[in-house]
């Protein structure tokens, strides 16, 4: 029997679901979440894949412990809580390729990259749909220089540490960046208030006008019932005969 979850690293917590399943066959739960807490302390923050293998009969059971996804590792890797909703109009991060080469390593044993290099162009490709930059550039502008051997020499050599002066660099890079999309977005909502401001105005210019129009079936104003009057006496008066 195998059970797949996907607990918080270090911190799993009872639940209904496990408690339906464990409980007929007489597993301790909180054995279980234990040792799977135990298993999974190393991934503290994050979403982890387990898997439970367990034997009925015996009452036994084995923890299987997968890596996170991609994303979650990038998000511990960068220190951000989440990807940008607006990849084209934000960035959340600019990351080196050795912090992309440290991501790789740990989930390669996960990945169905054949190698290393393979590993690492996945990996930025998730950085896309996250909305980070690498080394200044898109994704998809770093997946081609990968593929073009730019960081072979990085990836043959595993470098996961990204020199302090290339840190200092990089967030330069990014803190203008964030500028630039900043005051675009700002121009962008004040545009749009205007945009709104302009519809409302129409919108009330409109109702007044069609207050000040009486409606069929209403009452002439006064001013206009007095010239009308005049006119239906004159028209109403016999004609002298000749």
């Amino acid at each position: 029997m195998q059970i797949k979850l996907l607990v918080d690293g270090g911190s799993m917590a009872p639940g209904p679901v496990l408690s339906q399943k464990l409980g007929p066959i007489g597993i301790n739960v909180n054995s279980v979440i234990q040792k799977v807490n135990d298993s999974t302390k190393n991934f503290k923050g994050l979403k982890v894949p387990v898997e439970l293998d367990i034997d009925p009969a015996s009452k036994t059971f084995e923890i299987k412990v997968f890596s996170p996804p991609v994303s979650e590792l990038l998000k511990r890797e960068f220190g951000i809580a989440k990807g940008s909703g607006m990849q084209k109009k934000t960035t959340p991060y600019n990351a080196s390729i050795e912090q992309i080469i440290s991501v790789a390593k740990t989930k390669l044993p996960n990945m169905l990259a054949r190698n290393l290099k393979a590993a690492v162009k996945l990996v930025v490709g998730t950085c896309g749909s996250l909305g980070v930059i690498v080394e200044n550039k898109t994704a998809a502008e770093v997946e081609r220089e990968i593929e073009a051997g730019k960081y072979d020499k990085e990836i043959k050599e595993e470098r996961t540490e990204t020199p302090s002066e290339k840190r200092k660099k990089l967030d330069e890079f990014f803190f203008e960046v964030k500028e630039k999309q900043e005051k675009v977005l700002k121009a962008e909502q004040a545009a749009k208030e205007a945009a709104q401001a302009a519809e409302t105005a129409a919108a009330t210019t409109s109702a007044t006008g069609a207050a000040a129009t009486p409606a069929a079936g209403e009452k002439a104003p006064e001013d206009a019932k007095a010239k009308v009057e005049p006119e239906k006496k004159k028209a109403e008066k016999p004609e002298k005969k000749k």
